[in-house]
């Protein structure tokens, strides 16, 4: 039986045994609720592919408390998301990184086009999500919510989307809205360097035009 709780120290020792035990939490995000497992555990991973009936060729995000959780993950930030990643995060902005060899994250994914290993990441601008992730690390997630189906904005909707496949859902309060992150590649033969992937809170315009405003991409 799954329990909801409120964020409080008593349940963040909860969730931290939870994620290491590889179940999944559902945790809110400042644009929605998410469901999450430790990112090395390739069982719980595919219990979160299971539980929201996700397409498996659809990756899942990695969650960070700062970016400076990068080095230790073994993931770098290509040109020029480094710097677009330096004026939206934290936010709702994921750019997608690049794994070096020694990476053990269970969530990287290969490009089929360059061949490259990648790995989407996010920093939520939330106080409730980075007191999340500064207790427990970093996290792999997604919507908590049947895949095709629209986002979860409170726990309640969480709860009726995924049920008791999930362990533990820590309530943070209503999300700002159902719209998820804008997704953002690197890709040299791109207009100012980058891909859209998935145009979401922060719209395509923005960003082009911070890249513009910023010394164009290929600045460092």
């Amino acid at each position: 039986m799954s329990e909801v709780r409120t964020i409080t120290d008593e349940s963040l020792a909860q969730a931290v045994e939870i994620v290491r035990d590889g179940g999944l939490i559902v945790i809110p995000t400042d644009t929605v609720y998410g469901v999450a497992c430790d990112p090395r555990n390739i069982e719980a991973i595919r219990k979160i592919y299971a539980v929201k009936q996700r397409p498996k060729y659809k990756p899942l995000q990695v969650l960070l408390a700062s970016i400076d959780n990068l080095d230790a993950l073994r993931l770098d930030l290509p040109v020029p998301l480094n710097r677009l990643a330096a004026m939206f995060m934290p936010g709702a902005f994921s750019p997608i990184a690049e794994a070096r060899d020694n990476c053990s994250l269970a969530t990287v994914r290969k490009d089929p086009a360059t061949g490259r290993i990648t790995q989407g990441i996010r920093i939520p601008n939330s106080t409730a999500a980075l007191r999340i992730l500064r207790a427990i690390g970093p996290l792999a997630a997604t919507s908590a919510n049947h895949s095709g189906e629209e986002s979860a904005q409170t726990v309640d909707e969480a709860v009726a989307a995924l049920g008791d496949a999930v362990d533990l859902y820590l309530d943070g309060g209503a999300t700002p809205g159902h719209v998820s992150s804008t997704v953002v590649a690197a890709d040299p033969h791109g207009r100012d360097g980058i891909a859209i992937l998935r145009e979401g809170v922060i719209r395509e315009a923005v960003i082009r035009k911070a890249l513009t405003l910023n010394g164009g991409a290929l600045g460092v």
